[in-house]
């Protein structure tokens, strides 16, 4: 028969299966084949948006300067196999898994170490907002009537991923291995049937291609700076292809070894496909003259602007190369699109409680956040994660746009900071490296990091001035804020740490012990733990009473003699009725008589099978324990006593039988122990 806890554990194991045990944990590590769809996933998933996001601005003054488009293309490519490069120094010189937070508190100290954690957990947050509505537009470009149902859609896809990641990392990562392949596979099909399709005259039209573009006030004329700051603002939204490579740095521990060398390999797999991928597309969307617009009324020719979300950039891309939004190359596109974008936040889901494990093993966050749960998984962040993912779609409709506008500021303020911490690395190894060969090794290390730094530096501070008013203020303030609380976290950590170092006094012997028994009644409980603090000797023995009503006081007095206990019992007035502050103040004033006597409080404890059950008992005992855990020099001894309900029944249907030690004294019925003997 299940018993209560058995009950209890059910909704966890059928969502998370059986508990794996912690000598497996070797078993959960990643081959490359699956470490590539886990943690390049997102910079994989991000061609499905970031050749539109460029569109989206350039749009903004028309089509005048979508000709900018290739040339800004090539720029973000140049960007990515720089930071892949500069990345896969990273996995090599810090196996450990903290990426940039760990070569950041290594090379630069706590102050930069906190600001890189507090600016990828933002971004990992984001990640899984953005990814996840992301996929449910394209869901909804295959399908307009669910746009309603948009932001429930996105949040349910959230606690699915939250689910999957709680079966377990290898599991997890078959789930997303199959949607991540057919996603690559479809978009490089599509990238050479298109390109063959317009290399050869077959031409490609979009379903936008004969719409033109009303230019957004203010962008009729755009000349001067104002030129060069639009096209800083189409370049810095095109940069969230780069989101999710730095979480392959801070899931090193994952790869199966030797991991560092593994680690890299996956870096330039996913550099090189993410790379041809997102200039197929946007080679493809500018062959088809793919028109889309920040708000669906400015597309002049698009009637249903009103009441029709407009179609991606991918999925008008599909439209044109496969024949149109019914083709089955189409709706293949959707589908792996959809599925990759959703499972691209599956990055954030593996990189968050990663770096959290490490933050809270440098006592920066919560303890909790280091241990693994049954899966051997960092169970308590995915769950964070994923609320804090949920309550932000939410908060901003599963709106791509809005969500978007706060992306890739932390990407690239740890990407800056990490990098030059890296070039500081490579100057303490030249100081300590004498081998001609080594040291060209490490100046070509140190070369890509600075280059790399350089650059992620520039893109960071295009990003804060372009986006800023458009959200990223609100990343900007955020991020100070952790920092504060992560500093706060620590402080606690290290205070509590100081006050728990032994000291000569924490080997003093009290002078004495003084036992008290809280009594309510002369019963089981009540005898046996007055037989468990007479079997410990202490100095002195109290029992003690809480007169609340004179006539049941008086009857406990009368059974007290009745059963002739050999303890007197001390009875407190209560005027009030009330139990726990007299007792309370029973306890201090032996404390404040004899400072260095110690005090046990044994309190007897109804332990019950069934959840109703502590609603009817206990609840004298878990206030007084509650009061007395703060007074200096009190312990709290529960002594527990099962009842039926939770020790189970044999097959007869009669109770589980004598308590333990009764059968060591020869008693078989447990109603006819005595602690007395």
């Amino acid at each position: 028969m299940p018993t209560l806890s058995d009950l209890g554990q059910l909704p966890k194991r059928l969502v998370l299966g059986r508990p794996v045990r912690s000598d497996r944990l070797g078993e959960s590590l990643l081959p490359k084949r699956l470490a590539l769809p886990i943690f390049a996933s997102d910079p994989l998933s991000s061609v499905a948006y970031a050749t539109q996001e460029i569109l989206i601005v350039l749009t903004l003054a028309g089509t005048a300067f979508l000709y900018l488009a290739p040339w800004l293309a090539i720029a973000v490519v140049l960007l990515l196999v720089t930071v892949v490069l500069s990345y896969r120094q990273v996995v090599r010189a810090y196996p450990s898994g903290g990426g940039d937070y760990e070569v950041a508190m290594k090379n630069h100290g706590q102050f930069a170490g906190l600001t890189v954690a507090s600016a990828l957990l933002v971004d990992y947050v984001l990640t899984v907002a953005v990814s996840v509505a992301a996929g449910t537009d394209n869901i909804i470009s295959a399908f307009p009537d669910l746009d309603e149902h948009r932001v429930a859609i996105a949040v349910g896809l959230v606690a699915l991923l939250a689910a999957a990641n709680l079966r377990g990392l290898r599991e997890s990562g078959r789930t997303f291995a199959v949607p991540t392949y057919l996603f690559i596979s479809g978009i490089l099909v599509m990238v050479v049937t298109g390109l063959i399709r317009h290399f050869f005259g077959a031409g490609l039209d979009a379903e936008s291609a004969g719409y033109s573009i009303t230019p957004e006030p203010g962008f009729e004329q755009v000349t001067g700076l104002a030129l060069v700051f639009f096209v800083l603002r189409a370049f810095a939204s095109g940069c969230t292809a780069l989101t999710g490579v730095e979480a392959i740095a801070n899931g090193v521990p994952a790869f199966k070894p030797p991991k560092s060398r593994n680690a890299a390999t996956t870096l330039a797999l996913m550099g090189g496909i993410a790379a041809t991928m997102f200039s197929g597309v946007t080679a493809l969307a500018l062959a088809a003259d793919v028109k889309y617009a920040e708000h669906p009324c400015d597309l002049v020719g698009f009637t249903d602007c009103e009441t029709e979300p407009q179609r991606t950039v991918i999925a008008q891309v599909a439209a044109a190369v496969f024949g149109g939004p019914t083709s089955p190359g189409f709706f293949y596109i959707q589908a792996a699109t959809a599925l990759v974008l959703i499972l691209a936040a599956n990055t954030a889901f593996n990189g968050f409680p990663l770096l959290g494990s490490v933050l809270a093993q440098d006592r920066f966050l919560p303890r909790q956040l280091h241990t693994r749960g049954d899966k051997l998984v960092y169970s308590n962040g995915i769950l964070l994660l994923a609320g804090f993912a949920a309550l932000l779609i939410a908060a901003f409709g599963a709106d791509v746009n809005r969500l978007i506008q706060m992306y890739i500021v932390g990407v690239f303020t740890s990407f800056s900071i990490g990098q030059w911490g890296m070039v500081r690395h490579w100057n303490r190894e030249l100081r300590s490296e004498t081998d001609p060969q080594a040291r060209s090794r490490i100046r070509r290390s140190q070369t890509i990091n600075a280059i790399g730094g350089t650059l992620t530096t520039v893109v960071l501070l295009i990003i804060i001035v372009t986006k800023f008013t458009r959200g990223a203020w609100l990343v900007l303030l955020v991020m100070p804020v952790l920092f504060l609380l992560m500093r706060a976290i620590n402080r606690h950590y290290s205070h509590v740490a100081e006050q728990l170092v032994p000291d000569t006094d924490s080997r003093v012997l009290p002078s004495k012990v003084h036992a008290v028994v809280l009594v309510s009644k002369v019963h089981k409980p009540t005898l046996r733990a007055l037989a468990f603090a007479r079997a410990t000797r202490p100095d002195h023995l109290t029992a003690l009473t809480v007169n609340v009503d004179d006539a049941e006081t008086r009857a406990l007095q009368a059974q007290w003699e009745r059963y002739d206990i050999p303890v007197p019992l001390t009875v407190l007035e209560s005027p009030y009725r009330e139990i726990t502050r007299p007792v309370v103040d029973f306890v201090k004033g032996i404390r404040r008589t004899s400072p260095r006597e110690l005090v046990v409080v044994f309190v007897p404890q109804y332990v019950v099978g069934h959840w109703w059950e502590n609603v009817l008992h206990n609840q004298s005992a878990l206030r007084l324990r509650a009061r007395l855990q703060f007074q200096p020099g009190v312990m709290i001894t529960t002594v527990p006593w099962q009842l039926e309900s939770s020790v189970g029944r044999d097959d007869d249907g009669r109770g589980a039988g004598p308590a333990p030690g009764d059968l060591r004294r020869g008693i078989t019925d447990p109603s006819e122990a005595s602690p007395y003997g």
